[in-house]
């Protein structure tokens, strides 16, 4: 991914093409998940318009409401969702099992404060939700790209991160995590240059208690992969 406008006003759109938030890959959606998104779909899954969000209306109630950037098969959201009924999360994820897998989740855990955009994130964060009106953002292990010459597809990249940190309201949270330490490298730099954003530490975080342990990062650590949390608040 590349900046299309580095001198771009805060939270000032990217160039359509510049950032993707995802990479097309194939997957196979279980028989569950086939069935969740088909009962469920309807109720928690939001089509996708270019027009602000009204989160009250949705909900059913006005409470801070968190987004997730690709929740993957949806385990972490679930259960920060179960542990946190008094927050509303938006999750973003465009491979139908991820979003038939937490469908389920929600099914099994009567979660009423959980929607789903299908949907490119950088588009709904340009034009789904308004300045300064999410209470945190979440992004769980991003695809690292691990070869160097494909290092320009990470998604945390300059003109993202402005764009998320334009949407969060003052004292909101941006916590990122990563097992891939180049990857960290990074984001730590790209975090730390934007005005808008202030480190909650020197470097890293310590895990925070409400971030789950999810069975990918389980994975991860059983090959010895250690796990950076990084954490920035809205300036």
């Amino acid at each position: 991914m590349t900046a299309s406008n580095p001198r771009a006003e805060p939270g000032a759109p990217a160039h359509r093409r510049a950032i993707r938030s995802f990479a097309l890959r194939a997957g196979r959606m279980g028989p569950g998940q086939a069935r969740a998104l088909e009962e469920l779909g309807p109720r928690y899954v939001l089509p996708y318009r270019a027009e602000p969000l009204d989160a009250a209306s949705v909900f059913g109630r006005r409470a801070p409401l968190v987004m997730e950037i690709g929740f993957g098969m949806g385990d972490a959201t679930a259960a920060l969702a179960a542990a946190s009924p008094d927050t509303d999360f938006l999750g973003i994820e465009v491979h139908p099992p991820g979003v038939g897998a937490l469908l389920k989740r929600i099914g099994e855990r009567g979660l009423g404060n959980v929607r789903i955009v299908q949907h490119d994130a950088v588009e709904v964060l340009e034009h789904m939700l308004a300045p300064a009106s999410l209470a945190g953002v979440l992004l769980f292990f991003p695809d690292p790209w691990h070869k160097a010459r494909h290092a320009k597809r990470r998604l945390v990249q300059a003109p993202f991160v402005r764009l998320i940190a334009s949407r969060l309201a003052s004292g909101a949270r941006l916590h990122v995590a990563t097992d891939w330490q180049p990857y960290a490298d990074q984001i730590l730099e790209v975090l730390a240059a934007e005005p808008l954003l202030a480190n909650t530490t020197r470097d890293w975080s310590e895990r925070p208690a409400d971030r789950p342990l999810t069975k990918f990062e389980q994975r991860g650590l059983g090959l010895g992969h250690a796990v950076r949390d990084l954490v920035f608040v809205r300036r």
